[in-house]
């Protein structure tokens, strides 16, 4: 066969069901072979499109999504999705054509090192030169993809190497199961979460996967040691009784309170990608390191005892294990947990316009079920989502506290509604991000999606501005114009709907939630209290608390 043929055996031999693509010519051997097999083509408006979607399909199923382009400016445009997907964690691999390696008549035209380009943002990264080795190229692309700690792969195949005749076969995937904690160290863990007075868990990215959440819960349940989260760890384990909330600011929140009432920390799965939950800068505290990896120590993490193996069994060795002790003291954890709640709900009496973030929170909360999935793009609106927005089930907040790059917000909700085509999803996009990938509106009508876009228009970068403000710089360069967004959504086909005022923002969600195709929503958003309610009232309630 040909090894454009031979290549697409191999995708449906790794169960590849969908590949989001903006081809070129030089693969279109391969969108050929792609035409007569079971792989569903999805065409998207640009590379990033393509890329994110991809990103977000290996975030929920734990398979790697793959995307295509061609090579040159198609390939460049694939770097900002494959650095998203290696610092997010997420299982993507990506493939890029090239021109003819073994003669070609066009010189340089295009052509950069993408291979190279690849390798900083990648974990793996090869050109096929020769059909004969696309098996084996194919599987370790996807076993590099999918290992713990999942990640960007990509393969670059030139175009004559797509037409050779091969009799190469598909590699089958093998099994593999991951090494276990040692008895030893688990040991020690339990002989210090017992022998602690003020115990409290914290719940990282590593941990998003369904046997650690579900051990997890387990655990909780059993002991009631209360839990916190980080950003990407948010619905590991359901926001519900024990929840300490979420570190979305660097200090001074109610969170911080918690953690600076603990004696020990049990650090499960935390990603160094995400920021610090928490400092050790005195070492007074026990931490407990449980990952898939050893601790990296750096000035401000050096935990005294690391269980490291699959997250999963080893919670699941410390619940079997451990006993409830009556000297824990979980009485200024229960303070901390009712100020910040009743700080929480406060938020859902401001009906000023524009509508308030915090105001904003609870129109989304109330508006979603339990299931529903909300993709954030970034900015000043992620940090109070991270921090207001409770979840109860693990990948129903999508953000990325990692690459925490713009313009991810709408492709990633559409990636999200082709792995779940029956769940209500929301794309949440500042003005700025939106209009970077604003053109996937044309997919995702294209596409036949029931989806909603809600856009905070403060017609500026919100983000920055609030940085500036914290830096005690003068209010400059952050301001642009938009367009006519109900106009603008209603031009690819979609419906265009348009807050004026706060209280038709709640009933506009739920009709657009219950309403066939794709919905857009222009909501003016004020950010003018958040450099003093973010960096300084929050703090200010929160040091009230008497633990």
């Amino acid at each position: 066969m040909k090894s454009a043929e031979l290549f697409v055996k191999c995708l449906e031999a790794e169960g590849v069901e969908q590949i989001f693509a903006v081809p070129g010519e030089e693969n279109l051997d391969l969108v050929e072979a792609l035409r007569e097999s079971s792989i569903k083509l999805i065409v998207t408006r640009h590379e990033q499109g393509a890329g994110f979607m991809a990103a977000c399909y290996g975030r929920l199923t734990g398979k790697p999504g793959v995307c295509l382009s061609t090579l040159g400016p198609g390939a460049t445009n694939l770097v900002t999705p494959a650095a998203y997907a290696e610092l997010g964690a997420m299982p993507m691999v990506m493939i890029t054509g090239q021109k003819p390696i073994k003669t070609s008549k066009q010189g340089h035209f295009q052509i950069v090192d993408v291979v190279d380009l690849m390798r900083p943002v990648t974990r793996y990264t090869r050109q096929v030169v020769s059909g004969e080795t696309i098996p084996a190229r194919v599987r370790e692309a996807f076993r590099r993809a999918e290992e713990e700690r999942p990640g960007a792969t990509h393969l670059e195949v030139p175009e004559d190497i797509l037409r050779e005749t091969v009799k190469a076969r598909p590699i089958e995937a093998s099994q593999t199961r991951r090494p276990v904690a040692e008895d030893k160290a688990v040991a020690r863990a339990v002989a210090a979460m017992e022998q602690a007075r003020r115990p409290l868990l914290m719940v990282g990215a590593g941990a998003n996967r369904k046997m650690t959440s579900r051990m997890l819960r387990q655990l909780v349940d059993k002991t009631a040691i209360p839990f916190f989260s980080t950003q990407m760890g948010k619905g590991v384990v359901g926001e519900t009784d024990c929840w300490m909330g979420t570190a979305a600011l660097s200090d001074g929140d109610f969170v911080h309170r918690a953690i600076e009432y603990a004696d020990c920390i049990i650090n499960v799965g935390h990603d160094v990608v995400e920021k610090p939950p928490f400092l050790m800068r005195d070492g007074k505290r026990t931490v407990i390191h449980i990952n898939f990896s050893s601790a990296a120590v750096d000035p401000v993490y050096f935990p005294q005892i690391e269980v490291v193996g699959d997250i999963a069994n080893a919670i699941w060795q410390i619940s079997e294990r451990i006993e409830v002790q009556k000297h824990w003291d979980f009485a200024g954890f229960h303070r901390v947990r009712s100020a910040m709640l009743e700080d929480l709900e406060s938020g859902r009496r401001i009906d000023s316009f524009p509508v308030h973030p915090r105001r904003l929170v609870h129109a989304v909360r109330d508006a979603m079920p339990e299931d529903g999935i909300v993709s954030l793009d970034n900015g000043l609106y992620k940090v109070w989502f991270a921090r207001n927005y409770r979840t109860t089930r693990p990948n129903t907040l999508l953000l990325d506290n990692a690459l925490a790059t713009m313009g991810a917000g709408l492709p990633v909700a559409m990636g999200a509604r082709l792995v779940h085509p029956e769940g209500k999803i929301v794309a949440i996009c500042g003005d700025g991000g939106f209009m970077m990938n604003s053109q996937e509106l044309e997919t995702a009508v294209r596409l036949n999606m029931n989806l909603v876009v809600l856009i905070l228009r403060d017609d500026a970068y919100g983000m920055i501005r609030w940085k500036q403000k914290d830096m005690e710089l003068p209010d400059f360069g952050m301001d642009f114009g938009n367009p006519d967004f109900v106009r603008y959504a209603e031009s690819y086909g979609a419906h265009g709907h348009r807050v004026e005022a706060t209280d038709q923002l709640d009933t506009l969600l739920q009709s657009c939630l219950n309403s066939p195709g794709v919905h857009l929503i222009d909501c003016p958003i004020d950010y003018s209290d958040s450099q003093e309610e973010l960096m300084q009232r929050i703090g200010e309630r929160a040091a009230k608390i008497e633990i």
